[in-house]
């Protein structure tokens, strides 16, 4: 099994003269050069980018619905990852309620994750084809509160990896923790991100 360094790959306005930054999180296989490239169909001329590189192309090595003792040291590694990252982010004086998520796959769960067990307001959260990570939801895990943090959560009906149960389920989740959540499942899309998505990703990311 396996953790990660935190290697970390840059892009749009210097941190130190953006007034927001987004983290985007790639999925399994990926790369964090891959999911940068997404800016280029994105609202994100005024941000600072930052895509954190897996070890192993993967943040967690079985399904996200595995026991997550299974996906253990990884998954808590990436974790950790993302939350020295935000620090970061701050410490270069941009506000947390001007720090977006932005994942798909494997790295739309992790940020769900992620901004679930660190609820707070946020600028945004979109999360393409993603669901709250583990065999069962522990919903004690998952604390604070979004304040309306604007979040778009997606899926295929069916989708290979993530079925809509979990996504409905990882909803109702979120929405407790007064999450704005906007949900949008495409019947018979393959496992991708579509034009649609990205149009409604970039309503979050114009606010």
């Amino acid at each position: 099994m396996y953790r990660h360094t935190k290697q970390v790959v840059s892009a749009g306005v210097p941190a130190e003269q953006a007034k927001k930054a987004i983290i985007m999180l790639h999925g399994r296989g990926a790369s964090a050069s891959s999911i940068v490239s997404l800016k280029d169909h994105l609202e994100l001329d005024e941000y600072a980018i930052f895509a954190p590189q897996a070890n192993e192309h993967s943040w967690y090595p079985y399904s996200f619905m595995a026991p997550v003792q299974n996906n253990q040291p990884a998954l808590d590694s990436a974790l950790e990852v993302i939350g020295e990252l935000v620090e970061d982010i701050k410490q270069k004086g941009i506000a947390q309620e001007n720090i977006y998520f932005l994942g798909f796959s494997q790295g739309a769960c992790l940020t769900l994750e992620f901004t679930g067990r660190n609820a707070g307001k946020y600028g945004g959260i979109i999360a393409f084809t993603g669901g709250l990570i583990g065999e069962q939801l522990v919903k004690e895990n998952y604390e604070g509160d979004f304040n309306n943090t604007p979040l778009l959560i997606t899926t295929g009906d069916p989708d290979p990896h993530v079925p809509v149960s979990r996504v409905n389920d990882s909803v109702d989740v979120l929405k407790a923790l007064n999450a704005d959540v906007t949900l949008k499942i495409y019947k018979g899309r393959q496992h991708t991100i579509s034009h649609e998505e990205i149009v409604l990703a970039n309503e979050i990311l114009k606010n």
